[in-house]
């Protein structure tokens, strides 16, 4: 008597159930590291829009105009910010800017993972306005 060759339909389906059950473990992960590698790019910008924002005021004596500022920073004289920086989180965007009434105060943010911005702005005493959330950002506040 010769023995089959091959798989049986129940080995195969054994199999396939085995890799479903990996695949869905992995799946998360591979999110999870997503989410973890964005919030680590907007971290890094931001510390590149601070660097730049502090030298235009250096140079001008002011922070720049919210509207359009990288462009007005990848224009500066002493330009620090070679390329437009869009939020990780909202790829089509860049990241938010505000400044106080009184212009001494900025804040640069990422709207975060939850994908919308909880920040409002900041005060003339430098506080946050709005709540942090998910949000990731640096500032020249308190």
């Amino acid at each position: 008597m010769k023995a089959k060759k091959g798989f049986t339909i129940i080995e195969l389906l054994i199999v396939m159930a085995v890799i479903a059950i990996l695949i869905g473990i992995a799946i998360p992960s591979f999110r999870g590291m997503q989410v973890e590698a964005n919030k680590t790019k907007a971290e890094g910008d931001l510390r590149v829009v601070k660097i730049a924002l502090e030298s235009y005021r250096k140079n001008t004596g002011a922070y720049p105009a919210v509207s359009g500022y990288q462009a007005t920073l990848m224009g500066a004289t002493s330009r620090v910010l070679e390329s437009q920086l869009k939020d990780p989180f909202k790829t089509t965007d860049d990241y938010g800017y505000n400044k106080s009434t009184n212009g001494t105060f900025y804040i640069v943010f990422s709207v975060g993972p939850g994908g919308a911005a909880t920040i409002t702005g900041i005060s003339d005493t430098g506080s946050l306005e709005g709540s942090a959330g998910d949000d990731i950002y640096t500032s020249n506040g308190y």
